[in-house]
């Protein structure tokens, strides 16, 4: 029997990294967007993470046939009741890149005193394939902002998030801890038990 696939619904690089890194224990395929050219351009337009990572999940599955991860994640800080939260990419604008969304947090926060400053990272992953949604989990991340940018690695709101029990951004820290550790792990790490139960189910099939 052929190696089974699992479509992860992202085009940005950097998370792809992330995603994959957490799927190496599954005996799968792991295919991107840019491989599969019938997959549809979804719009995040939903008011939490786990309707916008389900709908476009479920979109893209039902469209590419396919086995399909999508996760949205984003920043929640405290201070600033909740934003930038679903549109923590576009926080600065539509196109706005991580420093500009970096540079307008820090803007923000730019009075808030070190014990206001506490943050939130959270990420949703749904899986679903062509009959529709197989489940869609959440986990989070808690820790602070940092009153200025610190580290070069990583990607998003990475060098301005200090994790609870670290001294270091995500920026500073690398993709190692920062993997093990995070919000996008931790849910990837639920999403796992999803994936792995189906291509079971799929496998006794035939």
């Amino acid at each position: 029997m052929d190696q089974q696939q699992i479509l992860l619904a992202s085009r940005n690089k950097q998370k792809l990294k992330e995603l994959i890194a957490c799927l190496q224990g599954i005996d799968a395929t792991v295919l991107t967007l840019d491989h599969v050219k019938t997959a549809p351009e979804v719009v995040e337009d939903r008011e939490t993470f786990q309707e916008n990572a389900t709908k476009k999940a479920t979109e893209i599955a039902r469209a590419t046939g396919m086995l399909t991860v999508a996760d949205d994640s984003g920043l929640v800080v405290e201070a600033l009741q909740g934003r930038p939260g679903v549109r923590s990419s576009r926080y600065a604008g539509d196109n706005a890149t991580d420093k500009e969304n970096n540079e307008k947090l820090l803007r923000e926060m730019a009075k808030v005193p070190e014990e206001f400053r506490g943050a939130t990272f959270v990420c949703a992953v749904a899986v679903a394939d062509a009959s529709g949604l197989i489940g869609v989990v959440e986990a989070s991340c808690e820790g602070k902002i940092a009153t200025e940018e610190k580290g070069s690695q990583g990607f998003g709101y990475d060098p301005l998030f200090i994790k609870s029990g670290y001294n270091k951004t995500f920026a500073e820290l690398g993709p190692d801890i920062k993997n093990r550790v995070s919000h996008r792990f931790r849910a990837m790490e639920k999403a796992a038990l999803l994936i792995e139960r189906r291509l079971t189910e799929r496998e006794s099939r035939g």
